[in-house]
């Protein structure tokens, strides 16, 4: 079976507000229409004094909106310090991810790719592993690793884990869902050629379309399928 069709529960882990949009707004919007439940998990948020109250409080609605446009059924935010995920215990961060599996009890989780140039990326992948381990009770029977504009494509695949999709979800009639959502995130749109911008969200999704002759789909790497 897809993973459209074998998906009844989702838990989409995004390090930051956006990218569980970027990475599979349009994979987010086929499996609610298709009757599962999607949660998401927004992992970080800013802190001062770099982000200012207001800057966090409208990229929090920001989410909450592009959300509601694409069915998710719970945000959920687990505040960690945006781009100091390094100066957090390992540890406190794999029970968070870990506690919040326990909460939803996915079939299916989407996570950041392990290659991303982001490091909050790189530690949000590593604690969704180990909160995923086959042994010891729960655990997902699927995952599988999304694509960021601007953190996937910006890494050396020469020198450290490449970005080679082999699952490509259909999101023909998803595209204008997940393009809606992105442009909820005002804050974060840019105009083209910025990768954050919805013409290359369109591009993008136009390319792995092509792979598998489609028009539009977001493409996944594997990691772990649990049949059975």
């Amino acid at each position: 079976m897809s993973v459209i069709q074998s998906t009844r529960t989702a838990l989409v882990i995004a390090p930051h507000p956006d990218d569980e949009v970027l990475g599979c707004g349009g994979t987010i919007s086929r499996l609610v229409a298709s009757g599962a439940t999607v949660d998401v998990a927004i992992v970080t948020r800013g802190m001062p004094p770099a982000y200012t109250q207001e800057h966090v409080d409208q990229v929090h609605g920001e989410a909450k909106a592009a959300h509601t446009r694409l069915g998710v059924r719970n945000t959920h935010f687990l505040d960690f310090p945006a781009a100091q995920l390094d100066q957090v215990p390992q540890a406190e961060l794999n029970q968070a991810v870990r506690e919040l599996m326990l909460d939803v009890q996915p079939d299916t989780i989407f996570v950041p790719f392990v290659g991303d140039i982001h490091v909050d990326h790189k530690l949000v992948f590593g604690a969704a592993m180990v909160a995923s381990r086959p042994a010891g009770g729960f655990r997902p029977d699927r995952i599988l690793a999304y694509e960021t504009l601007s953190e996937t494509n910006w890494s050396a695949p020469y020198l450290s884990e490449p970005f080679v999709p082999n699952v490509f979800v259909n999101i023909e009639d998803h595209i204008d869902s997940k393009i809606e959502a992105f442009e909820a995130f005002a804050s974060q749109c840019r105009p083209f050629p910025n990768e954050r911008s919805t013409q290359a969200l369109r591009a993008l999704a136009s390319v792995r379309g092509a792979c598998v002759h489609v028009p539009a789909a977001e493409a996944f790497v594997l990691v772990r399928d649990i049949a059975g």
